[in-house]
């Protein structure tokens, strides 16, 4: 089915019926909790470091045998008011660790584990995440100790990795980096207005021609893949349950191998939690009453000391050794025929029919107490589909090979949102470079007359400025700050897929880069195409009567089809930019939403998203595969000049808007006002900035008497500020 319809095959990346892009939020799901909005206003910031704190220069001053060593002694340091499973703390951290990073998704890049959200609502109070709480004050100690040496972010992860270690499991590496925000991040996360509704439907209903909609990954709200149980806790759709694994962990970049992996080699560990009905704990943390402080769900000592722990509601271990790696859990999926059973909380699971003694769990509590093993329905789902079975049979007979995917899909899992290997910090850094890293070769800088003499060169060439700066904005606009991919480093802009984006005009881009690489010398094709852009803006700027320098930076390499793995670039492909005034086709967001996603995702302030729509305007840079046709938006009769013709004509009170009826409120002409006659056609992307009352203000400062100088002054600076993003090997 059309993936542009919102159907089977994928549908607009950016859903949410009447919610916009953020779906609910933390002030519709706890209504009593205290806004802090006002604090940020006039330049305050939730941020208490200071502002050059430089939080990887102090993370590798850290002795970081030292913090292992820590981290090691604490998984088996049992507290009395949350005693360890097994006495050792590590399935508690792996989880933790785990469900940190497993947020992350393909679709926008946002979530995973590289700024410690989970600390914050609504994920550390979401029902996947019951007790986690309590993983994070074990931290505390440890976390005071080091101070702003150690991010939450990082020891997150450092804490799973040491896990695994302490219990003999197999472990690629560590990169630090991670630096902590200190309030939630605007992230969607869906419409529902319940958590994980074990009544409610899977997100993928195939037989209503419903798919699970962008950017979205896990399965239901609240969880961060999949309901355990089954699709909307049906334990006998075993098609069912594979389908929904494969799509959720594949849009959180897992292949089916890695996803077997990961299952296995994390289900190796600890125990799930359902010993009790749910219904008999408390609320959420974020919920919770305040003399709590923040502990939520289960904190009744009593109940505790009795291992009375529900969380998922499913009750068990998964093999009869929880705190020691090996091939167990395969070995018992397969020796033993399953049943249906429900944990004491009332969860459906799988039990083995007349296990053997030796293949029994110790008691979580008693370790002379021997009870059965389990099997969730997805983990069922790992030998009931063909595909699976046969990745989980050889791992079964091959532990040197389990061992490896865990150790590399677990570092995967853990480091896929922090960009280019370049940011990894850290003694325990791999050597090797991953494919998913998006690895770049390292280019050098070309003198200053090599530049001069290329920018020369390329403004004789033939190309327009429209043409130089559009092809710059396509190779550096597709970086994310939200996991740090794309941008212009690397040139992949040349490569399949980004090459035949229709965002990106592919002949007119084809046309540019063939001129480019003619004339570009010993410069690598990334640098040449940002410094094209940058000497069409000069030029531009100066055909304006403003002399401007757009020092973007040089040194940038070029990677080739095979350091690029175009289907993970496919997630970036736009399916809206409101600085091309791009859209592929009518979505159930507003268009303008998606232009502030896309501001938000390259770090652009409100300021320099306006400056930036503006200025490609006047430079006439918009796509000519819109579908409101070639050259809308360009408010000037003087295209190419960088001017602030934009501002000035569309606040123009002497122009007249009307909504064209067969565009679906998308596509506007200008009419004057006196004659009646047309002048101008917009879109939604365009007309916003004189309808919002925030951005018309922004709008009137660039329009106004004087104005100009401030609009192409934000404008450079915006523009380097994209063409540089992802210049984090200069840092």
């Amino acid at each position: 089915m059309d993936a542009e319809t919102g159907s089977i095959s994928g549908g607009c990346p950016f859903s949410g019926e009447n919610r916009g892009l953020h779906g609910r939020t933390n002030k519709d799901w706890w209504p009593d909790q205290l806004e802090l909005g006002i604090l940020k206003e006039d330049g305050r910031r939730a941020n208490p470091y200071d502002a050059d704190f430089d939080y990887a220069e102090a993370f590798n001053t850290v002795d970081y045998n030292a913090l292992k060593a820590d981290l090691t002694a604490l998984m088996t340091d049992s507290q009395p008011w949350w005693p360890a499973d097994y006495g050792h703390y590590g399935p508690f951290f792996i989880r933790m660790a785990w469900h940190a990073a497993g947020t992350y998704r393909t679709g926008d890049g946002r979530g995973g584990a590289s700024s410690g959200q989970q600390r914050f609502a609504p994920l550390n109070s979401w029902p996947d995440n019951g007790n986690l709480d309590k993983a994070r004050r074990l931290l505390w100690p440890i976390k005071q100790k080091y101070g702003q040496n150690v991010s939450w972010a990082d020891l997150f992860i450092l804490a799973g990795n040491v896990a695994i270690e302490s219990m003999g499991g197999p472990v690629f590496g560590f990169g630090g980096g991670r630096a902590d925000v200190f309030e939630p991040e605007t992230v969607y996360w869906g419409t529902e207005e319940k958590w994980v509704d074990q009544g409610a439907q899977t997100r993928i209903l195939p037989d209503e021609g419903k798919a699970l909609e962008n950017p979205l990954a896990a399965i239901q709200m609240g969880l961060i893949y999949v309901n355990p149980e089954g699709p909307g806790g049906n334990p006998h759709d075993a098609e069912g349950m594979a389908r929904d694994m494969r799509e959720t962990f594949s849009r959180m970049a897992m292949n089916d191998e890695e996803t077997v992996a990961l299952t296995a080699g994390g289900h190796a560990f600890g125990k799930a939690h359902g010993a009790a009905p749910s219904d008999t704990f408390g609320t959420s943390p974020e919920g919770e009453a305040m003399q709590l402080q923040g502990f939520g769900w289960l904190n009744d000592q009593d109940e505790i000391d009795k291992g009375h722990i529900t969380t998922s509601g499913i009750e068990g271990a998964w093999t009869p050794n929880p705190t020691q790696w090996g091939g167990d859990y395969f070995r018992l999926l397969f020796k033993y025929d399953y049943e249906l059973v429900q944990s004491p909380a009332g969860a459906n699971q799988w039990q083995p029919v007349n296990p053997d003694p030796e293949d029994m769990a110790p008691d979580a509590r008693d370790p002379s107490n021997k009870v059965p093993t389990m099997m969730t329905t997805a983990d069922m789902a790992l030998k009931r589909d063909p595909e699976y079975r046969k990745i989980s049979e050889r791992f079964r007979d091959d532990q040197a090979a389990l061992d490896d995917a865990f150790a590399r899909a677990w570092f995967k899992l853990c480091h896929r949102d922090m960009g280019p290997k370049v940011r990894y910090q850290g003694p325990e850094v791999p050597a090797e470079d991953l494919i998913w890293q998006d690895p770049v070769p390292a280019g050098s800088a070309p003198s200053d007359g090599d530049v001069s003499s290329f920018k020369s060169a390329v403004l004789d060439s033939g190309l327009t400025v429209s043409e130089m700066v559009k092809a710059a904005w396509a190779s550096a606009s597709t970086y994310r700050n939200s996991d740090h991919r794309g941008g212009a480093n690397g040139a992949r802009v040349r490569l399949a897929p980004q090459k035949d984006w229709a965002a990106n005009d592919p002949e007119e881009l084809a046309k540019v880069l063939a001129k480019l690489d003619e004339l570009r010398g010993g410069i690598s094709m990334a640098d040449a195409i940002v410094l094209a852009g940058a000497a069409a803006i000069e030029k531009a700027a100066s055909d304006g009567g403003h002399s401007v320098s757009v020092d973007v930076t040089t040194g940038r390499g070029d990677a080739t089809d095979e350091q690029t793995d175009a289907e993970s670039f496919e997630p970036l492909e736009p399916f809206a930019d409101g600085f091309r005034n791009y859209l592929r086709t009518k979505a159930s967001v507003k268009t303008e939403e998606m232009l502030v996603d896309k501001a938000h995702l390259l770090g652009l302030s409100i300021p320099e998203m306006t400056a930036l729509v503006g200025g490609m305007r006047a430079l006439g840079a918009v796509s000519t595969h819109a579908q409101h046709g070639n050259k809308i938006g360009v408010l000037t009769d003087r295209p190419g000049t960088l001017s602030n013709d934009f501002f000035v004509n569309l606040l123009d009170m002497g122009t007249k808007w009307d909504v064209v009826e067969e565009s679906g409120d998308e596509e506007f002409i200008g009419r004057d006002r006196s004659s009646g006659e047309e002048k101008y056609r917009a879109t939604r992307t365009d007309l916003v900035f004189g309808s919002n009352s925030q951005l018309r203000a922004i709008a009137e400062v660039f329009a106004e008497s004087g104005g100009e100088a401030k609009f192409v002054e934000t404008f450079v600076s915006a523009w380097k500020k994209v063409m540089d993003a992802d210049r984090f090997d200069l840092v």
